[in-house]
């Protein structure tokens, strides 16, 4: 994986004590096809042993330049032991979801160890009907979405009988440079980034009216148009804007989470799509839209005008990961949730995303990178926090929430010969964009939601789960008229 880039570095420039990088996953599995009817740590380990040549994070740990002067490196852990990262928990009976939801909270409390490969898996046995779940964590600097799938189908298989996976070479493990040869590149980076910066402002200054906040402040919209027209790029389709009004998720969260799980039709997603017109995207989001107006509005707490959303968008096109780390970006679209109607609603979160996924579609969301790149490595981490903080003092928002839609595979897998029958994945929240997060991810026929959230701003995000299920009611009666 080489050396970290400045988005890779700035995913661990961001932990706080309120705050950590790292993305997770709890999948409930059915041990019945295990050795014995029982997923174990053992069993885990051993699998990883055989097959970390296929996934880099699994097996590469951080290598620190000294004085911070350029960002870290990775190379492969020479006391690589994947029964290290690995645990068993036990639910107290009956083990049911929402205990689960509770332990899987705790756990996603905790910091990744970065003295070691940046991951985690808890084996959570007891859950009710026979069932077990397996929360597996990895901190975001070592990965992103595309890359944790694949780190996954590396692990699991098509058949409850694991495939025989070996190397066509014994790897020849991957080293961090010399002492010497870090230092001379640290400084010759050091000397050239007045100019590297210059170029990425120069670069990003044209998309300034994609940069969530930014683009809410007057003016910035028409510099950015008279920047396309001076560069001959007219006719960029204009992203709508609007600023991120305050919500009872977007204060400065505590070190504590609160997490829920759940699951929705995804054949009834699609057929919601055909009858109003619309991607599998577009009509999560118009449920999410629903959702939060239906939390918002009991609590006395629903704004006048639009939520904005954060949407992660892969850079990858599709192509092999690589070792290129973090290609993420992220768009901004308005969530219409001030729209009391429901169908016009689900017209206006249809419409605000095509405008977005078109005006991303011409110009590919690289400000993200572009922006991570203009502060000089020594200074990027005390910086990076310095923000975060200033910008919970100051109530900060240029978005309301993170809800990201993750595609996975419509058929089932299975882990150490354990049948995959659900999976939820656990992402982050932080001051800037706000106490909670919502990410979906379709597989085998459903859709599986994963909520996070700061505990002392959404104690029980369950509840957010219970209106997204009245959401699809009320979208499946309309779609059906």
């Amino acid at each position: 994986m080489g050396q970290l880039t400045t988005v890779d570095a700035t995913f661990l420039h961001a932990e706080t004590g309120t705050t950590h990088a790292h993305i997770a996953g709890v999948g409930v599995v059915d041990p019945a096809g295990c050795p014995g009817g029982r997923l174990t740590a053992p069993l885990v380990a051993s699998l990883i042993r055989e097959r970390a040549h296929l996934a880099a994070p699994l097996r590469q740990r951080l290598v620190q330049v000294p004085f911070s002067l350029d960002h870290p490196y990775w190379e492969d852990d020479p006391d690589f032991a994947p029964e290290r990262h690995i645990s068993e928990i036990g639910l107290p009976a009956p083990g049911t979801r929402r205990q689960l939801a509770e332990v899987v909270a705790m756990l996603h409390e905790r910091p990744l160890d970065r003295a070691r490969p940046l991951w985690e898996i808890v084996i959570i046995q007891g859950l009710e009907g026979g069932l077990a779940a397996v929360y597996a964590k990895v901190h975001h600097a070592a990965t992103d979405g595309v890359m944790a799938a694949e780190t996954l189908a590396a692990l699991l298989d098509l058949t409850p009988e694991p495939r025989e996976v070996h190397p066509e070479a014994e790897p020849v493990p991957e080293r961090a440079p010399a002492l010497g040869d870090m230092l001379r590149t640290g400084l010759l980076k050091a000397a050239l980034h007045p100019l590297k910066a210059a170029l990425s402002m120069a670069r990003a200054v044209p998309h300034a009216d994609e940069i969530p906040g930014v683009a809410a402040i007057p003016g910035v919209g028409l510099a950015s148009a008279f920047v396309q027209g001076a560069l001959r790029r007219e006719g960029l389709p204009r992203v709508p804007r609007s600023s991120a009004p305050p919500t009872p998720f977007n204060r400065p969260i505590g070190p504590r989470r609160a997490v829920a799980c759940g699951e929705l039709p995804l054949d009834e997603i699609k057929r919601i799509g055909r009858g109003l017109g619309g991607s599998v995207n577009d009509v999560v989001m118009a449920l999410c839209a629903t959702a939060l107006r239906q939390w918002l509005d009991k609590r006395g707490e629903l704004p006048d005008r639009p939520l904005v959303a954060g949407v992660p968008v892969s850079l990858r096109g599709g192509r092999p990961s690589g070792d290129a780390g973090n290609q993420v970006s992220i768009m901004t679209a308005p969530l219409a949730t001030h729209i009391p109607d429901p169908v016009v609603r689900y017209t206006a979160v249809r419409r605000d995303m095509d405008l977005v996924k078109r005006r991303f579609a011409v110009t590919s969301g690289n400000w993200v990178r572009e922006l991570s790149g203009l502060v000089p490595a020594p200074v990027a981490g005390p910086l990076t926090r310095l923000v975060l903080q200033a910008g919970a003092a100051v109530s900060l928002r240029p978005i309301n929430l993170v809800i990201s839609n993750v595609p996975g595979p419509q058929f089932p897998l299975y882990l150490c010969g354990a049948r995959v029958l659900g999976y939820y994945p656990i992402s982050v929240v932080t001051d800037v964009s706000g106490g909670l997060n919502i990410t979906v991810f379709s597989y085998d026929g459903t859709v599986d939601i994963g909520i996070v959230a700061c505990r002392d701003l959404v104690p029980d995000p369950a509840e957010i789960i219970d209106h997204l299920e009245d959401a699809l009611d009320e979208l499946k009666a309309l779609a059906a008229d």
